[in-house]
């Protein structure tokens, strides 16, 4: 069990109020509502280790973006994207048993499987930049099988957080998640572009590494145990019953489209930004992480207000008015060539972004049981990530044959349509 903060529970001698009192009553100032998860310490000590392995991710990710942006040349517009869909294929085809197995395993140990497996991946990186023995077919098999460990950390990682506070934290716990990865997203790419100027890509690789030394002696930490429930049901049996819940629950489904939708179309906006810093702004890799960190302080900011405002009424409909506003955003971008007016939208398009998702993702786990919520969010997480290589793979191709920004004008117009759909014609997510 995990030991509840002093300050969430009154004195046990104190005098019933004379009227009910709510079940979800906001701390009394707005910086204790903002941090409310973190008053739990084993949420606490495990937000601070994967902080710290998330800035090494994102060094790694920009330094490696480039380094397919180098290696790739004329095509390098489809093999950002061929890369980014193998990092991705593995959570989609593998994330549903890793679901099960979370629901069936004890998930802390799934996820020191996961970041042993990714920081081999990050050091072999490293090792084959050093020595000059690196092609782009070895990134693509690595960028494999990290997506691969990450199918099986995933859905431990998302179904554990619900357990490590109360249920009324739990959407402050997810939005400080939000957090930790966008202020990552701020400060990786910022220490990556400094790190590729004076050291080059082997201490970003490296680096990332090391990062993961953090997040596995937080897990190691964690006095929380997840004990799963003695079955004799088979995995397949298993992974069949967490299908037929929410075949059996239409909200599940609705919210699993509408995440596959965000993704796919959004996510090639970050897909693209190399390309976009050197072929549509004439920068360089200091241009391609400064927009990144732009695109990171607008994904904390919204967050932030994620986190503040907690767990809310009309939370459905709020997020699809938010899509709305992402995807024009989206299409202010791409027909923009100025680089301070190019950071504000990314701003502005890195805070609609993380709202929505942070919003989706709160919704399902709230609404899920313990017992089944491994394999109802491996079943979202399904569809949330498997939007991001689709997306990127699709976009890159046709970025090829077209531009990035057309991509992008075309995808955000769409978003905003998918939203407008939703919020006029269906009932299903804006009543949430």
């Amino acid at each position: 069990m995990i030991p509840a903060p002093a300050s969430s529970t009154p004195p046990a001698g104190s005098p019933a109020p004379p009227q009910p009192a709510p079940v979800e009553p906001p701390p009394a100032t707005g910086f204790r509502r903002i941090g409310a998860a973190l008053t739990y310490r084993d949420f606490r000590v495990l937000w601070i280790g994967a902080f710290v392995s998330t800035i090494g991710t994102w060094m790694q990710k920009v330094s490696q973006n480039w380094l397919v942006l180098t290696l790739a040349g004329s095509s390098s517009a489809f093999y950002l994207g061929l890369d980014s869909f193998l990092g991705e294929l593995p959570i989609l085809l593998f994330t549903l048993i890793g679901g099960v197995v979370a629901d069936r395993r004890d998930r802390r140990q799934l996820l020191l499987m996961s970041q042993y497996t990714q920081m081999a991946t990050a050091f072999a990186l490293a090792a084959l930049v050093y020595w000059g023995h690196v092609r782009i077919w070895q990134v693509l098999v690595l960028s494999t099988i990290t997506g691969l460990a990450q199918a099986f950390g995933g859905p431990a990682y998302q179904s554990l957080l619900p357990s490590l506070v109360d249920r009324q934290h739990v959407p402050n716990a997810i939005a400080f998640n939000s957090i930790q990865f966008n202020l990552a997203r701020v400060i990786g790419p910022l220490m990556a572009g400094g790190a590729l100027a004076t050291f080059g890509m082997v201490a970003c690789f490296g680096l990332n590494g090391l990062s993961f030394l953090a997040v596995i002696a937080a897990i190691l930490m964690m006095r929380a145990r997840h004990t799963p429930p003695a079955t004799a049901t088979r995995m397949g049996q298993e992974l069949v019953g967490g299908f037929a819940y929410v075949r059996a629950h239409p909200e599940f489904i609705a919210m699993a489209m509408l995440g596959f939708a965000a993704t796919f179309l959004g996510n090639p906006l970050l897909t693209f930004l190399p390309l976009f810093a050197q072929d549509v702004l004439r920068g360089d890799v200091r241009v391609y992480t400064q927009l990144m960190a732009c695109a990171g302080i607008g994904a904390v900011t919204g967050a932030l207000v994620v986190a503040w405002l907690g767990r809310f009424t009309h939370m459905g409909r709020t997020l699809l008015v938010l899509q709305v506003a992402f995807g024009a955003v989206v299409v202010l971008f791409a027909s923009t060539r100025l680089f301070w007016l190019n950071g504000l939208l990314l701003f502005a398009a890195g805070a609609c972004m993380v709202m929505v998702f942070s919003m989706l993702s709160s919704l399902v786990q709230l609404n899920a049981p313990n017992e089944m919520r491994g394999r109802v969010m491996s079943i979202y997480m399904v569809a949330f990530r498997g939007g991001m290589p689709l997306g990127s793979l699709v976009g890159g191709w046709i970025a090829n044959q077209t531009s990035a920004p057309t991509v992008l004008t075309v995808n955000g117009i769409l978003l905003s349509l998918l939203a407008v759909f939703l919020l006029t014609r269906t009932r299903g997510v804006r009543t949430l």
